[in-house]
This record gives structure tokens, sequence and C-alpha cells, in this order.
């Protein structure tokens, strides 16, 4: 039989879908390969079609396009597309919401207490001009450091609606917290991705990872933060990106968070973005967190992960976990089962101590927690946010929670 043929025959079929904006198609098609079946459902060799379809994607993927037509899904069902590449438009919330922040002026001063303001960032001389969303507690007062969480969106979000589904800023408040939304630059992504895949964005102090923590610093320029507690999170792409910025920047992040995210280094190029989201890293090639300055403890680490996710599979999640205990072993896990407040149930493992813990009950390294019956959204979000699940647990809270109670070691 003759394989160039079915390649063929795949490419002629996915080209002209993209070409159309029939992204959801054209993604089903691709998946279809990776899984061995043509779009018709005939089999195929999975490595032969999927790297040929995945090559024909790269240039989609990976440069900046005209819109993109829009694609929607209800929560809770079984064909979630693969957010790498799949549009989904934001509808605009009401003026004085979450989504619609005030502009700062420019210029380096403090944002109001009480505000969520959309802050102008430029990096080096020559790169493009970028931005950032700051949310400011109401209980913010001059000199009294805060603690700081950066955000990360996943891929066709944006800083505005990811803020509205995880409802991050009015939990943070009660903690005094200064809350970062990074926006990926136009141009960067076609969709909105952090490019956590590519090795130029894998390292301390080269591309996305070193302006994200940049735009981190500005914040702290505008505003005292409690350098002690700085800290991580994100959704999906986003939630790569963070575990990516806890292993390189220990010194920055006090502790990560990642739902429905992959491990660091969990691939290296498209080809293996899509093969890690369907399946996990291949022989868990992802890397475990830096352990903080003078110790040999990982960045401590809390993963959401919905265990019927068909975008980013939930392997990624246990892949995330096992890399964070290669350097702790010993940890000891504690494992529950409970349910949601709407009764989704869940199971939640805590993992102490190791076998250099000095202390008798041993610290939290890391927290897992399964969603059961979970696809690909933010536990306990807000409806009017994509890829939100309202039943689920509030992962917002629980994070938060994991957050205040690891603050960093400075020296």
């Amino acid at each position: 039989m003759n394989w160039n043929t079915k390649v063929k025959q795949l490419l002629n079929e996915v080209t002209p879908l993209m070409r159309t904006g029939q992204l959801a198609d054209a993604t089903r098609a691709i998946q279809q390969a990776l899984a061995g079946r043509s779009p018709s459902g005939a089999p195929t060799p999975a490595s032969t079609a999927a790297a040929s379809a995945a090559g024909a994607w790269r240039a989609r993927f990976e440069r900046p396009t005209g819109q993109a037509s829009a694609w929607s899904s209800p929560i809770g069902t079984s064909d979630v597309e693969d957010a790498v590449i799949v549009a989904r438009a934001v509808q605009p919330e009401a003026a004085g919401s979450a989504a619609s922040p005030a502009v700062s002026p420019s210029g380096r001063g403090a944002q109001a207490p009480g505000s969520f303001t959309r802050v102008a960032y430029s990096g080096a001389a020559g790169a493009p001009q970028d931005h950032y969303y700051l949310s400011v507690p109401p209980g913010a007062a001059a000199g009294t450091p805060m603690p700081l969480v950066l955000m990360l969106h996943g891929c066709t979000q944006n800083p505005q609606d990811f803020a509205t589904g995880t409802g991050m800023n009015a939990a943070a408040a009660p903690a005094n917290a200064l809350v970062l939304y990074p926006a990926q630059a136009q141009g960067a992504n076609a969709h909105g991705c952090w490019n956590w895949f590519r090795p130029q964005d894998q390292q301390r102090g080269h591309g996305e990872p070193a302006t994200l923590v940049a735009m981190v610093r500005d914040a702290m320029a505008r505003h005292p933060v409690d350098e002690r507690r700085v800290y991580v999170a994100g959704l999906s792409a986003g939630g790569a990106m963070a575990a990516l910025l806890a292993r390189e920047y220990p010194d920055v992040f006090a502790a990560v968070g990642v739902h429905s995210g992959l491990q660091a280094g969990a691939a290296h190029n498209v080809m293996g973005a899509l093969s890690a989201m369907k399946s996990g890293a291949k022989n868990a090639a992802g890397s475990a967190p830096s352990g903080r300055p003078g110790s040999t403890q990982p960045t401590p680490l809390i993963v959401f992960h919905g265990d019927a996710d068909e975008t980013v599979h939930a392997r990624n999640g246990e892949q995330l976990l096992a890399a964070a205990l290669r350097s702790t072993p010993g940890a000891r896990p504690e494992v529950e089962s409970g349910r949601s407040s709407t009764g989704q149930p869940y199971t939640r493992t805590v993992y102490r101590g190791g076998s250099g813990s000095t202390s008798a009950s041993g610290a939290v390294v890391a927290e897992h927690w399964v969603l059961h019956g979970a696809g690909h959204a933010w536990a306990g979000g807000n409806a009017r946010g994509s890829y939100t699940d309202p039943r689920g647990v509030n992962a917002t809270e629980q994070m938060l929670r994991f957050f205040m109670e690891h603050p960093r070691s400075v020296d």
C-alpha cells in the first residue's frame, strides 16, 4: 500500500479547511491522524501521517494570519478541541467589569487601589510593544509590601477573559495580593498561545520567560511587592509556561500552580506539542522545577487536571508531579476524596516532606487534584469566561491557599 498517497490525501483534506477558517474540522483531522485514523476512518501509519499534517499546519500555527472563525463548545461535552489551535471569540463584558478595565496612562506610576488596569510595557529597545493587566487590591497601601500572582492565560484567551473566568482578582483581595495578567504579544502566536514548546522560549534570560519576568519586575517597580511571595499559575499553554518559569526562575517564584497543563520541556516543536497533549510527554522528557537557592527542595507545585480532558491528557498532570517529586525522594502521599459544593468528585493527594525533611510532619511540597469527569476547563470558574467549569472545586481559592502557605526563603 502506498502510504505517501494516504498522506497526500490527508493534506488535501486538511489544507482547504485551514484556508477557509474551519479550524475545528482541520484540528479534528490532525487529531485523528495522531490516533492512527484518516479523516474517513481508514487506518494510516500514525507517525508518518501526523508528522506530515503537523508540517502543513506549522506555517499557520506559528505565523500570524487573519481573523480565524470563532468556535465554542458548552462545558461538559466530549468534543473539546485542541486548545493550541482553535480560536474562540470572547464576548465583551459590561463596562467596569473584570473584562473591561481602565487604560493606564503612560509612565511608571502606581495604579489606584481597587483598580484593574491595562499597563503598557516595552522591553528591550526595538522590541514590540507589549502590555499586561494589573489588579491592585482595595487594601493596597503605600509602602506595604504585597504578594503578587502572575496569571498566564490559555490559547485563544486574553487577560480580561482569564480574569473573568478564574475570578482571581476578587479571590486575591482578602490576601491583599496584586494579580498580573500578561497578554501574549500580537504576532507572537497566531492564536494567542504562549510558545512553551519552542526551545528559544524555554530558557532563563531568553524569549517569553525573560519577557514575563521583566513584566513582574515592572509591576514591582510600580508597587511594593513582598519578594518572598511572588507566584505563577496558568491554564493549558499558560500552565506549561508557568512550569517553565518555575524551573528557570526558582529565585523569583515561591510556588507554581498548573491547571490542565504540561511539564517543563514536554515538547520542543509543534509536532511534539501535539503528541504530548494527546498522550503525555514521551519517556517523561520534561524536567523538574529547580530548587530554591540554598535548598534541595523543588519549587512547591499544585496541579489541577480533569481525568476526562481530551485536549491535554491527564497523564501530563501525573508527569508534572513525577518530575517534581524526583528531587524529593521519600515524600509521603496523603490521599483524600471529596466533592465540590455542586457534587463533582475529586481526589486530592498531598505530598509531604521527603528523606531530607527535618520536620516531624514534613512540609508540603506538592498537591495533585484529579477532577473526576472534568474536561479542559478551569475548575470552579465563572461561566462568563472561556474554558471554565463552574461545577468543579474552586481551583482559584485552593491555589491561593497553597501559595500563601509557601513563602520563598530570601537570602
